[in-house]
């Protein structure tokens, strides 16, 4: 039940966060973008420049900040799965960036806090990101 209810809630953070970047003038290309390696929260556009988006969304901040969760193991895989975004969609001499919505949202609240880093961390990992 527990792990439903986390599911729920990052669903719900995943959907405000979208709204929050459509408001900024971003485009959204695609949400919780699934492959054999993971999943990629929200692709966008932002101008010309591809962003991946990694959202993270908690009921508080008791155990640290939401954005905190977004560690280098973290990073290497969104790393990977946005290589194989950017080949997939032959998209690979395209300028793109990372970045990170952080989001508390208390389950007393109808609007969440939320916070967004652009350009949160560069490509992490092994071989080229861009050809």
């Amino acid at each position: 039940m527990k792990r439903f209810l986390h599911k729920l809630l990052g669903d719900k953070g995943e959907r405000a966060a979208a709204r929050f970047l459509k408001r900024l003038g971003f485009k959204i290309l695609a949400k919780q973008y699934r492959d054999q390696k993971g999943e990629i929260d929200i692709v966008a556009m932002d101008g010309s420049q591809i962003v991946f988006v990694e959202v993270k969304t908690r009921q508080s901040t008791e155990n640290g900040q939401p954005y905190e969760a977004v560690d280098i193991h973290k990073q290497r895989k969104l790393t990977t799965l946005a290589l194989s975004w950017l080949k997939k969609h032959k998209r690979l001499e395209q300028s793109a960036r990372f970045d990170v919505v952080s989001i508390v949202w208390p389950g007393d609240t109808t609007e969440p806090q939320i916070r967004h880093f652009i350009n949160a961390f560069e490509a992490t990992g092994r071989g080229q990101f861009y050809s």
